[in-house]
């Protein structure tokens, strides 16, 4: 499956990047998130009750940064454990630009489940992949004061 988008962020690039690096402001903005809290310089653990139709699993999982550029991009790969569930993994790649007094963010992401969770249908695990990035770029702007604008991809 693959997703993401591009936001136009009425913020400058360092403030973006510093607020994306931010456990407090991504838990703010992470429907569902119950804890996320960094574990090394590149990696972060994260917890999330996530709502897929009926179900709502709480997923555990781990973070890694990688091919970092500060300020400009990175990738983030994730890999998620629902119990019974099964397991959902993904991957995302994250550039900032300086655009229109703000930054533009660009997300590109690819993920999928294994388990039970592909019982459920690629269709309603995409729809609730989408409105979890969504509902995070929405929080991110209210939790960092800037509004946040979707750009057409």
């Amino acid at each position: 499956m693959e997703f993401g988008g591009r936001y136009l962020i009425h913020a400058p690039r360092q403030t973006v990047w510093a607020a994306l690096n931010n456990t407090a402001v991504l838990k703010a903005c992470i429907p569902g998130a119950q804890r996320i809290e960094w574990t090394g310089p590149d990696s972060l653990e994260i917890e999330i009750k996530v709502s897929l139709g009926v179900m709502r699993p709480t997923f555990k999982g781990d973070l890694m940064l990688s091919k970092i550029v500060p300020a400009r991009s990175y990738t983030l790969s994730g890999k998620g454990r629902g119990a019974l569930l099964g397991m959902a993994q993904a991957s995302a790649d994250i550039t900032l630009t300086d655009r229109d007094r703000g930054t533009e963010l660009y997300f590109a992401a690819t993920g999928g489940a294994s388990g039970a969770l592909m019982s459920l249908g690629r269709a309603i695990i995409g729809n609730s992949a989408q409105r979890v990035i969504d509902g995070f770029f929405e929080g991110f702007g209210r939790a960092m004061g800037a509004p946040v604008t979707v750009l057409q991809v």
